[in-house]
C-alpha cells in the first residue's frame, strides 16, 4: 500500500511537474532527470542491499546498482563530450525529495515487509519512468546521442520492471 502510493506521488511529481509540462525539456533538463532517476535507483538497491533478507530481492538489488551506475557513467560521458552541463530543475529536485522520503519509509522496515515494500515500490518506480522516457524525455530530446541512450535505457529498464514484476510475484 505505501509503496503503491509512493510510486503514485513519484509518477504525479515525473509527469505533472513544472518542468515535464513544459512543451519542450532542454537536452540539459533531460540530462539531469535521467541521471536523478538513475540515481534514485542506485540508492534505492544500496538501502535493499543492506536490509534485503530474500536472496533474489538482495540479487535484484545488484543488478540496479551494476546497470543504473553503468547508465549514469555513460550518461556522464556523453554530457562530457557534448560540452553540455546538465540543468537542475523542478522534476530532479522533486524526484529527489520524494526518493529520499521513500528511503526513510523503507528504511523503518525489516526482513520480509522490507522486501515486498522494496519490490513493489521498484515495479511502480520502473513504470513510472518507464512511461516518462518515453512519452516525454526521448520525444524532447533534441542530440540524437542523447536520444539514443535515452533509448537504450528505456530497453534496459523495461527489462528491469518485467525482473521486478516476477520477484514480486514470487515474494506474495
Amino acid at each position: 500500500m505505501f509503496a503503491q502510493l509512493g510510486a503514485a506521488i513519484a509518477a504525479v511529481v515525473l509527469l505533472s511537474s513544472p518542468a515535464l509540462a513544459e512543451s519542450k525539456l532542454t537536452d540539459p533538463q533531460i540530462a539531469h532527470i535521467a541521471y536523478t532517476a538513475g540515481n534514485i535507483d542506485i540508492a534505492a538497491a544500496k538501502q535493499a542491499l543492506t536490509k534485503a533478507s530474500n536472496k533474489d530481492v538482495k540479487a535484484f538489488a545488484e543488478d540496479m546498482v551494476r546497470d543504473h551506475e553503468a547508465v549514469n557513467k555513460q550518461a556522464l560521458d556523453l554530457v562530457k563530450k557534448l560540452n553540455v552541463t546538465p540543468e537542475d530543475n523542478d522534476t530532479s529536485k522533486a524526484l529527489s525529495k520524494q526518493a529520499a522520503d521513500k528511503l526513510a519509509e523503507l528504511g523503518k522496515l525489516k526482513g520480509a515487509a522490507f522486501d515486498k515494500a522494496y519490490i513493489a515500490n521498484e515495479v511502480a518506480y520502473h513504470k513510472t519512468v518507464d512511461s516518462a522516457l518515453e512519452t516525454k524525455l526521448i520525444p524532447s530530446a533534441s542530440n540524437a546521442e542523447l536520444k539514443g541512450l535515452l533509448q537504450t535505457g528505456l530497453k534496459i529498464f523495461q527489462g528491469h520492471e518485467q525482473h521486478a514484476e516476477h520477484v514480486a510475484a514470487e515474494l506474495k
